[in-house]
């Protein structure tokens, strides 16, 4: 209910605020109560009777019995006239998919083609994808395992690798508790465009490794799981935290690596000067790919957040780039669909770094089903031919001397 009320937030609002006098007025969770009554009423299966009884109900356990009476009128009125109201909502784009308008607009400015279909595959629910560790368990037998726990599943054909992984997309989601193996580190949660982070990175038995805003840790179990022998891998977050996150994915899988709290735009706090073979920058970002599975980002993301996260951004990445060897390879990940947070900072660093430049790697159909080239880098959009989240992947390597 709540999700759903987040993903429908935008087109019910203006629903319930036109049979409200002045919604301003109202407390805040009695406005947040109708919204969610009216999501249930458009979205459930649930008789509308019912729901506002229970919506009755819940105003008295939030402590505003006076508010009783004005959450049964509206609501009724609501079942009565939603068809009506909800079509003139619906003339505009952003509103008839819940968006905000400056988010919508941005969509459309990106991607002419593609943004309604972005918008409306930011509206689905997300699969439940896992990452097979395939030198546990192979793909065939953890199907099996599946099938044995009254699962389903299928293999994620373009995912698997060499490199000793796999994606797997459950038919429903479920407990990770319900997951066979899970405990084992037979398995992770992790969607199937996240999984190319390894393969891009290209990390060799015995390389020194950084990955960068590591928590939760996903990006850094995968490269240890992937890689062909040890590595010598420093996790950083600036969240002492969520570092602790990294810590328990790592201790349930087996592996090892040197966990730091700190500001990857301050390497003196915690670098040896010591350069690194490979570095993963998964950036912070407005996480636009990812909206399906976080949909209150559409209410808690404001239009000069984008510039902002692109300077914070590319701060990291010129620190990054500062600790990478000579002959080095650096892959650069966000989980925005947005170019000012992806191909423009990438850009501007290869424009500031003479020793920048970019690195071979698979682009576009040859990276991902659906995968977009672009003038640097590659984009993955949220519901596209692979089915993934959004994600752009960009490499950058060192040369030995500015060119």
């Amino acid at each position: 209910m709540a999700l759903g009320t987040l993903r429908w937030y935008l087109r019910l609002r203006p629903a319930v605020d036109a049979l409200l006098d002045s919604p301003a007025t109202l407390a805040r969770e009695v406005h947040a109560l109708l919204v969610t009554a009216a999501h249930q009423v458009e979205y459930s299966r649930d008789a509308p009777a019912p729901i506002v009884n229970l919506a009755v109900d819940a105003i008295r356990l939030l402590a505003q019995p006076r508010a009783a009476g004005l959450v049964n009128a509206v609501l009724r009125r609501f079942v009565r006239e939603r068809q009506a109201l909800l079509a003139g909502a619906d003339i505009d784009l952003a509103t008839r998919t819940a968006h905000p308008a400056w988010l919508t607009v941005a969509l459309a400015q990106a991607w002419p083609k593609q943004h309604e279909r972005i918008l409306q595959a930011n509206n689905a629910h997300p699969p439940m994808v896992l990452r097979l560790n395939t030198r546990r368990r192979s793909p065939a037998d953890y199907l099996s395992d599946l099938a044995a726990a009254g699962l389903a599943g299928s293999i994620v054909d373009w995912t698997v690798s060499e490199r000793g992984s796999a994606a797997v997309v459950l038919e429903r989601p479920v407990s990770v508790g319900g997951l066979p193996g899970f405990k084992e580190g037979w398995a992770s949660v992790q969607d199937a465009g996240a999984q190319l982070a390894p393969l891009l990175l290209e990390a060799a038995a015995g390389m020194r490794v950084l990955d960068t805003c590591a928590a939760p840790g996903s990006k850094t179990s995968h490269l240890l799981e992937s890689a062909a022998g040890p590595l010598e891998l420093t996790a950083v977050d600036i969240d002492a935290d969520r570092l602790g996150r990294v810590a328990e994915n790592l201790r349930r899988l087996g592996l090892a690596a040197r966990l730091v709290a700190a500001d990857l735009r301050d390497p003196g706090s915690f670098w040896d000067g010591q350069p690194y073979d490979r570095i993963l920058v998964d950036a912070p970002c407005s996480g636009t790919g990812v909206i399906r599975r976080h949909p209150d980002i559409k209410l808690l993301r404001r239009a000069e957040d984008v510039p902002a996260f692109a300077r914070t951004q590319l701060e990291i990445l010129q620190a990054a780039f500062g600790m990478l060897a000579p002959g080095g390879r650096l892959v650069y990940v966000t989980c925005s669909v947005l170019p000012a947070e992806n191909e423009a900072v990438v850009a501007r660093l290869l424009a500031e770094q003479p020793q920048a430049r970019p690195a071979s790697m698979a682009q576009g159909e040859a990276l991902a089903p659906g995968g977009i080239a672009r003038e640097v880098g590659t984009q993955l959009l949220c519901g596209g031919a692979a089915e993934t989240d959004g994600f752009y992947y960009a490499c950058v390597e060192k040369t030995t001397r500015g060119t």
